[in-house]
């Protein structure tokens, strides 16, 4: 067996399931999760009938590079989207089976496992990140998110003789768990270092289209082209971005998203999927170029997200410290005012209340001396918006009664 295997954690649901192994749940109440990110909200109709419509997809191999339809949906919606010059179809996009796999394919493709490499990953994050890096052989390096920065990395803190040795860098904005975007001044300064060691920024912008305030969230190539680096002879250079149809249309079983950018990667990139056996069936991408075609569903989801958002935070606000994020469908709630560590806040929760939610500390690693991640909790508002009033309710009566 492969040896890196042994260097993987346990993914977090599984730590949550031990975690409540041994408790029965209030009968009195019905199960309400906010542990898992996973979209409730109805798939547009449209999307369910372009696939409807071209099952006949079924009946042939797919193409790993995608259909030219399907890639020039997905670069017409990032020049509409991000206000920046069209991307060339041919070799600076590629359809990809959701982000999440392409996250972790990325890093194969690229890390030399014999050069020591390694891979920078913001902490709490994503724990495909953490995979990716240990699977390709390298070690990952953990940058903590800071409450006084917005819970925003502090990229200046890492050491030069770290920086000489990543090869790949990865963003999460918005980020999970704690919803916080980048500033362009934050992407000027990654662009530099990158510029001066080298390395590959792989973006992962999957909730870019749940925000709450009248401004977008700012994208990686949106911030390039406004800080003037696509004009330059080879744009987007050490830069790759992801982004998912999950979060911003339901639809997180159609496994689809794309990666687009740096045309060398994304050359060396597809070359690595012919192999891996990433094609997305053509009926998956029929429905996929629906969905990226259209934005009144996406509109009319994002208001249903501010609305519930809204609605339900300041109730959370009455008894724990959690702010409306920037983006995503999450609140990283600070437990610390209860008396409770995060693992005892959730066991306790779903045993008196039958509410489940994730301790923080199970998406972060303990690095530099703290693990970011402890004392939090992450609550996922995916469900409809009465649910997840009863579900707070729930926790301002478990947190007056501690």
């Amino acid at each position: 067996m492969n040896p890196l295997l042994d260097k993987l954690h346990s993914y977090p649901f599984e730590k949550l399931r031990l975690l409540f192994e041994q408790v029965t749940p209030n009968p009195q109440y019905k199960a309400i999760s906010l542990g898992m990110g996973e979209p409730k909200h109805p798939t547009p109709a449209f999307i369910k009938q372009a696939l409807i419509d071209n099952l006949d997809g079924l009946a042939v191999y797919p193409t790993t590079l995608g259909t030219p339809e399907m890639r020039a949906a997905i670069a017409g919606w990032l020049e509409r989207r991000y206000d920046i010059p069209k991307l060339n179809p041919a070799t600076q996009v590629l359809p990809v089976n959701g982000s999440r796999e392409a996250l972790f394919a990325l890093a194969q493709a690229v890390i030399d496992k014999d050069a020591n490499s390694l891979v920078i990953s913001p902490n709490p994050f994503y724990q495909i990140y953490e995979g990716a890096a240990y699977l390709a052989g390298a070690e990952p390096y953990f940058v903590n998110s800071d409450p006084a920065r917005n819970f925003g990395c502090d990229y200046d803190s890492i050491p030069e003789e770290v920086w000489k040795r990543v090869a790949l860098l990865f963003v999460c904005s918005p980020g999970n768990p704690t919803g916080a975007v980048l500033s362009l001044t934050d992407w000027e300064n990654l662009f530099a270092l990158s510029e001066r060691y080298g390395f590959i920024i792989a973006s992962d912008e999957c909730y870019s289209e749940i925000y709450f305030g009248d401004e977008p969230p700012l994208g990686a190539m949106e911030a390039a082209h406004k800080l003037g680096l696509t004009s330059i002879g080879e744009p987007y250079k050490r830069l790759v971005v992801f982004s998912s149809l999950s979060k911003r249309s339901n639809v997180p079983g159609l496994r689809s998203g794309f990666v687009a950018g740096d045309a060398d990667v994304l050359k060396k990139f597809l070359l690595y999927r012919t192999y891996h056996g990433g094609a997305m069936s053509t009926s998956v991408q029929a429905a996929s170029i629906a969905a990226w075609n259209d934005e009144t569903h996406v509109e009319q989801n994002r208001e249903m997200y501010c609305a519930k958002f809204n609605a339900i935070t300041p109730l959370l606000q009455e008894v724990l410290d959690v702010e409306l994020p920037d983006a995503s469908f999450y609140l990283w709630a600070d437990v610390t005012r209860t008396g409770l560590s995060d693992t005892e806040f959730a066991q306790r929760l779903y045993a008196e209340y039958n509410v489940t939610v994730l301790p923080g500390s199970y998406l972060a690693r303990e690095a530099h001396g703290i693990n970011p991640g402890a004392n939090r909790i992450r609550m996922a508002l995916v469900a409809e918006t009465a649910e997840g009033l009863e579900a707070a309710q729930r926790i301002v009566k478990f947190c007056k009664s501690l």
